[in-house]
């Protein structure tokens, strides 16, 4: 943003490219580095190619066996290393509406790109194959398990369409020639050839049990108990608490109301694990343990992201923490734990005077936007970073960490 303000970025994203050196004589300093870029690397991407990115790699490869012990032992995590790629098997505590494609607009989507996978399987590596004989197979084994498809609704292209592109961008196949776009506007006078790569059998995560027996979404996430032993419930503990903290950007002290003597006695040795594995610094708070990514080169996606929602919901959340602080104002109270209730129209009402002041900071969209959608995209942008959530009542609750924000709107000088 065009402020001065100075903000801390909550970690959550993806990670920096590493830079080459040609010696292969590496100090403890460097060894260090290179232990973070690949726990970064790791962490927050689906996988580090071989031909792809071929010196972190190698990097992986070298220091395979502490990374593979942190994450075991911390997490629950695998590391796969093979010829091709490296990659940790990851699977969250809770699933986030944001952990899933942005790209992807329908439920549809997913089936298709499951689906694509499942047509993958047995292609080999190197192996060509055209679009038409992927949709013909998998309009055939979608019937045989009772479900429709019809290729020509065009709605449904798109879908297959939105797949294949993510399919393409995570490498799994490559078009030799042709567009699923042009076959999506007309399946009959366009089609694409495609080639398969070695990461098709590395997207799906593997499950401890039949994937059939699975009735919910949260039962995916659980983590196998192996027992009554306090050394097994201490380490379910310790992988519910470590994959929390990696996996979402803020995790809240009254979210371990059950683990609560655990997660206390844990929160020092978390804090200096992450800065020692990660280069992340940890602060506590009243609202819970907070950790920031201090490079700000970083190629992670942190907040306040670049995203012009991110300015203005730290405008929004400093107007309510002045409101909340000025006495002659009875209608915004801090509740014991920090956190602050509001309504929508109240964040309405403060976006209504942000842009009479600051409008011309604005880009063009916001400016154009209607007050009451604006509001929901700045509370939609807040709950996705944890910082707030609904409540009953059309309620808004803004965590106490949603405060420790004042930005605003000046000049900058920028160095030549």
């Amino acid at each position: 943003m065009n402020g001065g303000a100075a903000v801390e970025k909550i970690k959550v994203g993806k990670l920096y490219s590493a830079r080459r050196r040609r010696s292969t004589v590496v100090d403890q300093k460097e060894s260090t580095n290179r232990i973070k870029v690949c726990m970064k690397a790791l962490l927050n991407r689906p996988w580090i190619g071989k031909e792809s990115d071929p010196q972190l790699y190698y990097w992986i490869k070298e220091q395979s066996d502490s990374i593979r012990e942190w994450f075991m032992y911390h997490t629950g995590y695998s590391l796969i290393i093979n010829r091709k790629l490296a990659k940790l098997d990851k699977v969250p505590v809770i699933a986030f509406p944001w952990m899933g494609f942005q790209e992807f607009r329908e439920a549809l989507d997913y089936a298709l790109f499951t689906y694509s996978l499942w047509f993958l399987e047995g292609k080999t590596e190197g192996e060509q194959f055209l679009l038409t004989d992927l949709v013909k197979e998998i309009k055939e084994y979608m019937t045989e398990q009772g479900m429709t498809i019809d290729w020509k609704n065009y709605f449904q292209r798109l879908s297959m369409a939105r797949a294949l592109k993510k399919l393409k961008s995570l490498n799994i196949v490559q078009a030799i020639d042709g567009k699923e776009a042009d076959w999506a506007m007309d399946q009959e006078a366009y089609n694409v050839l495609y080639e398969c790569t070695a990461y098709s059998r590395y997207v799906l995560r593997n499950f401890p049990r039949d994937l059939t027996s699975y009735t919910t979404m949260d039962e995916m996430g659980e983590i196998p108990d192996a027992g009554d032993k306090q050394e097994e419930i201490n380490r379910v503990r310790r992988y519910r608490l470590y994959r929390r903290f990696l996996l979402e950007p803020v995790v809240w002290d009254k979210d371990w109301k059950d683990d609560l003597l655990y997660y206390h006695g844990q929160k020092n040795y978390l804090i200096r694990q992450f800065k020692e594995m990660f280069g992340w610094e940890g602060s506590r708070y009243r609202e819970g343990v907070l950790f920031f990514e201090p490079e700000a080169g970083a190629e992670a996606e942190l907040f306040p992201t670049l995203s012009s929602l991110s300015d203005l919901s730290m405008l929004v959340c400093g107007k309510i923490r002045q409101d909340v602080n000025n006495p002659e104002l009875e209608n915004l109270k801090a509740e014991l734990d920090g956190s602050v209730r509001v309504t929508k129209s109240e964040v309405e009402r403060i976006l209504i005077q942000l842009k009479e002041d600051h409008s011309k900071y604005w880009i063009s969209d916001h400016q154009k936007m209607q007050s009451s959608a604006l509001a929901e995209e700045v509370c939609g942008h807040l709950i996705e970073w944890g910082f707030a959530r609904w409540a009953e009542g059309g309620f808004l609750i803004l965590h106490a960490a949603a405060g420790r924000w004042l930005a605003q709107y000046g000049s900058m000088e920028l160095d030549e």
